[in-house]
């Protein structure tokens, strides 16, 4: 199944279920923003498949972008299982990161 995350207006990131989910199980436990951290987990729990960064309040935001801009790759590469679809995991990890900057 696809999932979405909606970055930034106008800048949608489109992944596997599996790596929508290992992404924001990446981000809950980082985050500061309990509100946020909380809405992560229900979208997780309830296996919506999307999240629009834009509808968290600002200080969640900024926290998501500077979460995947300074570690969701590096830390997909140490966790993520060695096989034939890590490396287009990580590139697709990129383009998420790459999404993030105005």
């Amino acid at each position: 199944m696809a999932s979405l995350i909606m970055v930034r207006p106008g800048r949608d990131w489109q992944s596997t279920g599996g790596l929508f989910e290992w992404t924001l199980e990446f981000l809950i436990p980082r985050l500061d923003d309990h509100k946020t951290a909380d809405w992560l987990r229900m979208v997780v729990a309830e296996e919506l498949g999307s999240l629009w960064i834009p509808d968290l309040p600002g200080p969640g935001q900024e926290e998501i972008y500077k979460l995947l801009r300074t570690g969701v790759v590096a830390a997909a590469r140490e966790q993520l299982p060695d096989g034939p679809g890590k490396g287009d995991a990580l590139a697709q990890l990129r383009e998420l990161v790459a999404l993030t900057w105005d």
